[in-house]
């Protein structure tokens, strides 16, 4: 018998997680193992607990979900509950499972539910493209930080992992490819200048001729230049205009 999914609920309203709760019962396969009402509770009930998908209010009593996100050393999957619009939801970008806008509709959980039973077919599906006023979460020093888009200086290949590179000398790593970086990045502010390297153009301090038709591309607050392969040079010269 396949094991059920062990879910916990934080919400600072007592009304809204029973209704989630109720809500829940109709799906089988959930088990509701704990629930809290701040940050502090939550964190200590998902580290004694060990649950498989958080249901997550963004907005909480003095703190917020992110917060506790932040707190905590592994993810489980999150499905955030909220009542921000989709608008606001979309500034954050930390490969959250789903978003239920409260109230919580009862067919569109069951589709984030279907979503939680199918890990692969969710890593194939197409996602949006970042904004540059966007939040990535990412584990900078093994720890989750968010960390705005404008402030990347670069993205490096690192094997199965991607390095970002903020303006502030922090450097984390993000399960993406350099093709899905490409893809997802605003196009008129990060441009590919290498097969294993994406540069912020906002960042570009200077640009010089090298040899055999490559360039180099100082950054600011960077000592060591970028090689700029002959492949890459006419598409960044073409951005910068």
């Amino acid at each position: 018998m396949k094991s059920k999914i062990r879910a916990i609920i934080v919400d600072d309203e007592r009304l809204a997680r029973n209704d989630l709760k109720l809500l829940l019962k109709e799906f089988k396969q959930i088990e509701i193992i704990g629930e809290a009402e701040n940050v502090s509770a939550a964190g200590k009930a998902i580290r004694e607990l060990k649950p498989d998908v958080i249901f997550l209010d963004i907005q909480l009593t003095g703190e917020s979900g992110f917060d506790l996100i932040e707190k905590l050393d592994h993810l489980p999957e999150i499905i955030f509950v909220t009542a921000f619009d989709e608008y606001a939801i979309r500034a954050f970008e930390i490969n959250a499972l789903d978003y239920l806008l409260k109230p919580v509709n009862p067919t569109r959980l069951a589709r984030a539910l279907e979503r939680l039973a199918q890990p692969i077919q969710r890593k194939t599906e197409n996602v949006r493209s970042l904004l540059y006023e966007d939040r990535l979460f990412v584990n900078i020093n093994s720890q989750f930080r968010f960390v705005k888009v404008s402030s990347i200086l670069s993205i490096s290949a690192a094997g199965d992992y991607s390095q970002i590179l903020t303006a502030t000398g922090q450097k984390g790593l993000v399960q993406k490819s350099m093709k899905e970086w490409e893809k997802r990045l605003p196009a008129q502010y990060f441009c590919r200048i290498h097969r294993s390297t994406i540069i912020n153009m906002e960042h570009i301090e200077r640009l010089e001729k090298w040899y055999n038709y490559t360039y180099r591309v100082y950054l600011k607050g960077i000592e060591k230049p970028y090689i700029i392969s002959r492949r890459y040079a006419a598409q960044l010269k073409h951005k910068l205009g």
